[in-house]
C-alpha cells in the first residue's frame, strides 16, 4: 500500500470537540498505516492535527482508545451494511451477491481501516481484543449463513461453507489493498464483477 498523506484537517481547528475528535481519530487512522501502531506516538498524533500537550488527552485517553476506536468502528460498520444489505430480499443468491458488494464496496471506500485492521490486530489490548475479534466472528458467521441457506436451498453447491465464506471475506481484503478511485474500472464495476465473483465462488445455480 502507498505511504498515506497525512491531512491536516481544517475541523483540528475549529472549537467543536467533535470535529477535532474527528480529526485527531483521522490523523491517528493515516499515522497507524504510515508508521504502523507502535512507532507512532501520542506527539505524532497531536502534531499531525496541531494540537499539543494536555490538550489533546481532553479529545482522547491514550493512543490504545485511538486504535480501539479506529477497529471497533470499522467492524461495527461492516456489520451494520451488511444487514442493510440483505434485507428485503429471501433470495439466497441475490442476498449473498448483496452482502458481497456491500463488503467489496466498504473496503474499496476504507482501505486505511482496512489495512490497520488486519495490521494490528495483535496491537490491541483487552478488552478491546475480544471486542474486535468477537465481531470479526459475527461478521463471518453472517456469510457462512447465507452459504448455509443457498445450500440447503439447493442453489449453492460448495463442500465447506466455512471455507466457501473466508474466500468471499477475502475478495474484499484484496481490493483495499490494490483499487485505486483513479483506477481502469469504477467503484460499481468492481462490486458488481466481485458480486459475480461471490457467486461462482459458491457454485450458484
Amino acid at each position: 500500500m502507498p505511504q498515506p498523506r497525512i491531512h491536516r484537517d481544517t475541523a483540528a481547528n475549529r472549537p467543536d470537540g467533535t470535529s477535532r475528535a474527528h480529526a485527531i481519530r483521522a490523523a491517528a487512522l493515516e499515522l497507524f498505516t504510515q508508521r504502523g501502531y507502535q512507532a507512532t506516538t501520542m506527539a505524532d498524533i497531536g502534531a499531525a492535527v496541531g494540537v499539543r500537550g494536555p490538550s489533546l488527552y481532553k479529545h482522547v485517553s491514550s493512543k490504545q482508545a485511538l486504535l480501539a476506536q479506529i477497529m471497533i468502528g470499522t467492524m461495527d460498520a461492516l456489520l451494520t451494511a451488511h444487514r442493510t444489505a440483505v434485507a428485503g430480499t429471501e433470495d439466497p443468491a441475490e442476498r449473498l451477491r448483496r452482502a458481497t458488494e456491500a463488503h467489496v464496496r466498504y473496503h474499496a471506500r476504507h482501505r486505511l481501516e482496512a489495512f490497520v485492521g488486519n495490521r494490528e490486530i495483535r496491537s490491541l489490548e483487552e478488552p478491546h481484543s475480544t471486542a474486535v475479534l468477537d465481531r470479526r466472528d459475527t461478521y463471518e458467521k453472517a456469510f457462512r449463513e447465507l452459504v448455509e441457506a443457498g445450500v440447503a436451498a439447493g442453489r449453492f453447491h460448495v463442500a465447506s461453507a466455512r471455507l466457501a465464506s473466508y474466500a468471499i471475506l477475502d475478495l474484499g481484503m484484496g481490493v483495499a489493498v490494490w483499487y485505486r478511485e483513479d483506477g481502469e474500472l469504477t467503484e460499481d464495476q468492481i462490486v458488481y464483477q466481485y458480486g459475480d465473483f461471490a457467486l461462482l465462488l459458491v457454485g450458484a445455480g
